[in-house]
């Protein structure tokens, strides 16, 4: 696609590298055909095609308006697209330029500017987020049905972790909301690495990618850098990998190395530690290979979904499948299982409507199997989910810990 960028982003970081995304675009369409946003509500420029073409017009100067700020809003970051695109067209870096434009040139209505400064100051600080999650599950009778909606029915309980300490040891990130809804995650992860020789160590905080997607991209990249700090004591004490519980950080902290590259300071550091990183499927499948064990004697059926954050963003398409039946479990077929659930970070705080129809759709999808219960990688993907009655959503590697404990 031929471009000619407007002076005032022409010869920035920013402008070099979206016009080198937009000089691969060929607009076949082929990423049209897997857009969720596009099925749902018909609109070329809710597809990324369209958005593609609005970023272009942005940045080689043409006015921006609401509702070109509206139509890149709407895009759930799922990244199916890039999964799609024959021409490798990164469109995930170049939505986050232009939706740092569009927030620059747009302002957006006051309360959703309040909404989003919320979601960013609450949701990263657990204590505080974690607080406010119990308060409102005993007050859920007089919130209103969309908040009411969005809260747990309860909060699992973690199960005690090992006591033994080995040789071997990998560091997991505790998350923003992760200790606060699902707390069991991380503890089941470290019972199940223990069986292998494993210790796993935990480093808390946000890895940055909340605040980042809210307007607040020079907030998100601090979060980064905080979160650098907190690891790199870990790089300097010889831990084997960072090994992420939620797919959503991993996805994350895989790209640290691409969204600090220009910062002298951390640049190497965010290279060495999105090179370590891992997520729990990939961990878990290697110990698996390597050992043989351990192996369900039953043979469970379940669904699997495969979070965007794993199988576009990681491009990790298989890899939770392939090591959930190499354990013994029996895997139902998932229609459409390529398509996102509408969880998408703080997406279904922001676009109820769209989110929710999404979730429905999965959830048609994923229960059509028949499974004894619904397996994701994400806490995002798994609360978002879980929160209509029906089959029973957990995280794998709670559901795995819970079958080896009762052999």
């Amino acid at each position: 696609m031929q471009t000619v960028l407007a002076d005032y982003i022409r010869d920035t970081e920013h402008g070099r590298a979206a016009e080198a995304i937009l000089r691969k675009c060929v607009h076949c369409g082929f990423c049209t055909a897997t857009c969720p946003t596009y099925q749902l509500l018909g609109d070329e420029l809710d597809g990324p095609r369209g958005r593609i073409y609005l970023i272009k017009s942005m940045l080689e100067g043409e006015p921006v308006t609401r509702s070109t700020q509206l139509h890149l809003d709407r895009c759930l970051t799922c990244r199916n697209c890039e999964t799609t695109c024959p021409s490798g067209v990164e469109y995930g870096r170049l939505v986050d330029i232009g939706r740092a434009v569009a927030s620059e040139r747009v302002e957006r209505p006051f309360g959703d500017r309040l909404l989003r400064w919320a979601i960013g100051e609450v949701f990263t600080r657990t204590t505080l987020f974690k607080l406010l999650v119990r308060s409102g599950m005993a007050l859920r009778p007089l919130l209103p049905v969309r908040l009411a909606q969005k809260l747990p029915s309860r909060i699992p309980r973690a199960p005690a972790r090992p006591a033994s300490t080995h040789a071997r040891k990998m560091v997991a990130l505790s998350g923003c909301v992760q200790p606060a809804l699902t707390p069991d995650t991380n503890a089941a992860a470290a019972r199940v690495l223990d069986r292998f020789g494993i210790s796993l160590l935990e480093v808390p905080g946000c890895c940055g990618a909340l605040r980042f997607h809210l307007d607040r991209q020079e907030d998100g990249l601090d979060d980064m850098r905080r979160m650098i700090d907190r690891l790199w004591p870990y790089v300097e004490q010889g831990v084997e990998a960072f090994v992420m519980t939620a797919s959503g950080c991993g996805a994350t902290v895989r790209e640290y190395a691409r969204h600090l590259d220009g910062d002298p300071r951390y640049a190497g550091k965010a290279q060495r530690i999105s090179a370590m990183t891992r997520d729990l499927t990939e961990v878990i499948a290697g110990e698996v290979k390597r050992t043989g064990t351990p192996l369900l004697r039953e043979k469970p059926l379940v669904a699997f979904h495969a979070p965007c954050s794993l199988q576009h963003w990681q491009k990790l398409h298989g890899v939770g499948e392939s090591l959930l039946t190499a354990l013994g479990y029996r895997l139902t077929h998932v229609p459409n299982a390529h398509l996102c659930c509408g969880s998408a970070g703080s997406y279904s705080l922001l676009h109820p409507q769209i989110s929710q129809q999404l979730k429905r759709n999965k959830l048609a999808a994923l229960s059509s199997g028949m499974p004894e219960v619904i397996l994701t990688a994400n806490v995002g993907c798994q609360t978002h989910l879980a929160t209509e009655d029906g089959i029973p959503v957990k995280h794998w590697i709670v559901d795995l810990d819970e079958r080896l404990s009762a052999r």
